[in-house]
């Protein structure tokens, strides 16, 4: 960080935990991300001997894939609420793909730990042992389909799967495909929503852990995109995919309404602050360069320009970082009362801002600022995919907004 950093609830354990967690944001996930990001091809992101898996695998070896998972099962979620944001933060700064990657990885074991099944609490257990990371998540989000002719601006929507199931006695048996998955290409197991009829006739909605090494699972390619190339995306396809019954995790609408709306509050916070470090790296970059960068025999530091232009930059990367840590902590005191418009607004506010603040070093940066030599430019790709990542902002606003 290039000024200094006022956070103050940090005990020992936390402190000694984001040391660590600073080098090696620093010295894997940062320079692996710039590597990364260079590959035309995003199936060559994947490939065996590709830093992606470096990164991973250095990810786990610190147990930063336990931190959501609870500590009875194998995980760290008794940590004070701030060193998990802290940590997410930091990695939002390093690459943010890489950091959604990461974090997607553990969605479907940190649900499944809310499951009697014995089954699905060894394989939470499983994935916390796992260093090598022969288990990988992903999670398909239910979709927002409006009625009354399909427009965004109609208040009547709801949340529905494009998985159909069929509740066979101990087996369910699903069909569909998902796209824009995240670690659609490389994940092992999937959180699955999805829709099933009951006696023929009702219509209801679930959610499940899927093993995607299962008979009638297909796989798409990597989907290659301008921003956030370390993020693996694709298509995954279910043609008669049978899963034993104990695998569900919510079995009728309510339950998995509530899931969805848990998954998606989670997922909102969670991007909010992984862009709040995005920005915050965007920030260091222009004011670092600006105490470099020399014109009319001083560094640009020093016209009064820079430094309004900078200062401004530096009040809203605070802002939606106090943003991200208010909503961290009420999640932390209220898991059971989460605020589906506070954490979408958070979403939209630290992309909204990741993109401000990266297009005004680009500015500060000047011709520069375009060049690949520099981290900016890639910033400046990986925030603009923010704005259509777990919904474009303007459709999430106007669904949220029904919950002010």
């Amino acid at each position: 960080m290039a000024y200094m950093d006022i956070d103050i609830h940090k005990n020992k354990e936390s402190k000694a935990m984001l040391k660590e967690v600073d080098k090696f944001t620093r010295e894997v996930m940062r320079p692996a991300g710039i590597e990364l990001d260079k590959l035309s091809d995003p199936a060559d992101v994947i490939e065996e001997n590709s830093l992606l898996w470096e990164v991973l695998k250095t990810f786990r070896a610190l147990d930063l894939h336990q931190i959501d998972i609870p500590k009875d099962l194998g995980g760290m979620s008794d940590l004070d609420w701030m060193a998990p944001l802290l940590i997410k933060e930091r990695m939002g700064h390093a690459d943010a793909g890489l950091a959604i990657g990461m974090m997607a990885s553990s969605l479907p074991f940190q649900y499944a730990a809310t499951s009697n099944s014995p089954v699905l609490q060894q394989m939470v257990r499983d994935y916390c042992e796992d260093r090598e990371c022969t288990m990988i998540g992903c999670w398909a989000p239910m979709e927002t389909v409006w009625k009354s002719g399909g427009s965004a601006t109609d208040n009547n929507s709801s949340r529905k799967s494009p998985v159909k199931a069929v509740l066979n006695k101990d087996r369910l048996i699903l069909n569909g495909e998902l796209t824009k998955i995240s670690n659609a290409t490389i994940a092992t197991h999937a959180l699955i929503s999805f829709e099933f009829e009951v006696s023929g006739q009702t219509e209801e909605s679930g959610v499940a852990m899927v093993p995607l090494d299962l008979p009638g699972v297909s796989r798409g390619t990597p989907l290659n995109k301008m921003g956030q190339r370390t993020l693996n995306q694709g298509t995954i396809g279910f043609q008669n995919v049978e899963i034993p019954v104990e695998y569900m995790l919510a079995k009728d609408h309510s339950a998995a309404n509530e899931m969805s709306r848990s998954l998606n509050v989670g997922t909102n916070l969670n991007l909010g602050i992984v862009f709040a470090g995005l920005s915050l790296a965007a920030f260091d970059e222009a004011l670092n360069y600006s105490k470099m960068r020399i014109q009319g025999g001083v560094p640009i530091f020093s016209h009064r320009n820079i430094k309004l232009q900078l200062f401004k930059m530096f009040a809203l990367v605070e802002s939606v970082r106090a943003n991200a840590r208010r909503l961290a902590n009420y999640a932390s005191e209220n898991p059971n009362s989460p605020s589906e418009a506070h954490a979408a607004a958070a979403k939209c506010l630290s992309t909204e801002t990741a993109i401000n603040i990266s297009s005004e070093a680009i500015q500060i940066f000047g011709g520069n600022g375009l060049a690949k030599e520099y981290p900016l430019e890639k910033i400046f790709r990986d925030a603009q995919t923010s704005l259509v990542e777990h919904g474009i902002n303007d459709v999430m606003a106007i669904k949220s907004a029904n919950h002010l």
